[in-house]
């Protein structure tokens, strides 16, 4: 199954047997001091120099989030929207929770871009799939409901089902549907990674629709998070992920690798690409 994103002149088609599709997370000010004082401030510079440095680095899609208590999304983040696709060409992920922040950005995105993100809370689906269905968008849907995360994959994949059923009602296709069966910390829960793993396999059996994942969020409250992380994006993607949101500077070179090992990139052409492409150390 394909997923397809657009920016006004470029298309990135996400699906289980090509390349991982890479959602750069860097425009978010959860965790970022420098960013939330620059959106506060106006200076978008910084954004602009944050987006193209992920596209750089192999970014195929740009996350843009703008949530913070003290900021107005609703006028910040079509603002934010119309600054990052001036700046790249890539196809844009619109990441919110308030149903009029996204009404107002997505008028203003060019292309098809993503919605990030709806779930299986009826809250959610009541405000949020009828915006996407408006603009004909795609949209994520992460396997929560009014319960909060399940702790086992069948119950992910009901609140996947749910979602699903829930979309199809208004007339948005299985294919604009992107399923992320969340991840936590395995530094609280052993099991953690075998219940998304196991999630993934199930949703991939079940509706073949694609797959998205925060990889970062495997290593939480861990040393040395960027090795757990890489081993977790590469089971992840033999599990069936298709899309993944994470930081494309650190986490591209193994995607890249992971593509080739799968035999996703035809006699090492993207990944040999890739690398004379990047900035010698």
């Amino acid at each position: 199954m394909q997923t397809l994103l657009r920016s006004e002149t470029a298309q990135v088609k996400i699906t289980g047997d090509g390349p991982l599709t890479i959602i750069g997370e860097k425009i978010n000010p959860t965790g970022n001091k420098r960013l939330a004082e620059a959106l506060r401030q106006g200076d978008f510079d910084y954004v602009r120099d944050l987006a193209a440095k992920q596209v750089a680095a192999g970014a195929d899609v740009l996350d843009v989030n703008v949530g913070l208590p003290d900021l107005n999304e609703v006028e910040l983040l079509p603002r934010m929207v119309e600054i990052v696709a001036s700046e790249v060409k890539v196809p844009l992920c619109l990441d919110s929770a308030n149903a009029d922040a996204l009404a107002a950005a997505l008028a203003v995105t060019p292309g098809k871009p993503l919605v990030n993100s709806v779930n299986g809370k009826e809250a959610s689906l009541r405000v949020v799939l009828p915006v996407v269905k408006e603009r004909g968008a795609a949209v994520i849907g992460l396997t929560l409901d009014d319960d909060g995360i399940p702790k086992d994959a069948e119950t992910r994949l009901a609140i996947a089902g749910k979602i699903l059923e829930r979309a199809a009602q208004l007339g948005i296709p299985a294919e604009d549907v992107i399923i992320d069966p969340l991840v936590l910390t395995v530094g609280a829960d052993t099991s953690a990674a075998t219940v998304t793993l196991r999630t993934i396999e199930l949703v991939r059996r079940e509706f073949g629709v694609n797959i998205n994942l925060g990889a970062s969020n495997v290593s939480f409250g861990l040393p040395d998070r960027h090795t757990i992380n890489q081993a977790f994006l590469a089971l992840a993607a033999g599990a069936g992920a298709t899309c993944l949101i994470t930081d494309a500077a650190k986490l591209a070179p193994t995607i890249r690798a992971v593509d080739l090992l799968l035999g996703r990139d035809m006699y090492a052409r993207r990944y040999i690409q890739y690398f004379r492409a990047r900035p010698k150390e």
